[in-house]
């Protein structure tokens, strides 16, 4: 059964596309067949798992064109499946909210119900319609966190918002857990706000921890992962280390 899990906050600059390309990586290097999406109209998941801007078709022509979502699929050097993604994806965006086809994204994943084990969403950093539809077809959230108080307003109204489209049983979305990425423990402000994250989300806190990683920075340049890039780098290993946490979450339960 596939699990899709979307990669979500609202605010930028967290490592969202970072924590999506490393955790399909790590889990497609587990075995498990995986799929990522790049929501993200800036593209870069895309280019970071090593597709080719000019080669590719994204949801917007499944959409506007009516083409398959498996003429979409590509497959990136670190062995998952890509739907890539483009600037094109504004104006479906736009359509998909105009058309009130809220839940599109779901329809178009039916078909891939068996055939992967887990589907990666990487989302726009706002809370718009195609964030929406990654809420809406994901059975699970992750929130990657960057240790700064600012970083915890934003996480706040996307629990809101998927508790309000669950409540409302338009979705089985539920959060995960909380990523915290980007991590220096030798800075004070970064420990204190671990901290009050351990306190006020005991369950729902990973206990990974991403490090600020200069290997995993390189690595979208060379259109390949941390984990392919530099597999004994810090960073390499602490996305190794959240995809088996994630999977003990996900599968032994």
């Amino acid at each position: 059964m596939n699990k899709v899990i979307a990669i979500a906050n609202q605010k930028g600059g967290v490592g969202k596309t970072t924590t999506a390309i490393n955790l399909a990586a790590s889990l497609a290097a587990t075995k498990r067949k995986t799929l990522l999406i790049d929501l993200d109209p800036q593209g870069n998941a895309t280019t970071a798992a090593g597709i080719q801007p000019e080669k590719i078709k994204t949801l917007y022509a499944h959409y506007f064109e009516k083409a398959a979502v498996k003429e979409c699929i590509q497959t990136s050097p670190d062995n998952y499946d890509v739907i890539p993604s483009g600037e094109d994806l504004i104006a479906l965006e736009v359509a998909i909210r105009n058309d009130g086809n809220q839940g599109f994204l779901s329809s178009s994943l039916k078909p891939f119900e068996d055939f992967y084990d887990y589907t990666i969403i990487d989302t726009p950093p706002t809370l718009n319609q195609l964030t929406i539809e990654a809420l809406f077809c994901a059975s699970g959230t992750l929130i990657p966190l960057q240790c700064e108080y600012y970083s915890l307003e934003g996480i706040t109204g996307l629990m809101k918002t998927i508790e309000t489209l669950s409540s409302k049983n338009m979705t089985s979305n539920r959060v995960l857990g909380i990523v915290r990425t980007m991590v220096d423990m030798r800075n004070n402000l970064a420990k204190e706000v671990s901290d009050e994250l351990e306190k006020h989300f005991p369950s729902l806190i990973f206990n990974t921890l991403i490090p600020r990683n200069v290997k995993l920075a390189e690595a979208p340049s060379h259109g390949i992962s941390g984990i392919k890039y530099m597999p004994n780098s810090y960073g390499a290993k602490a996305y190794l280390a959240l995809a088996g946490e994630l999977i003990r979450r996900i599968e032994y339960v």
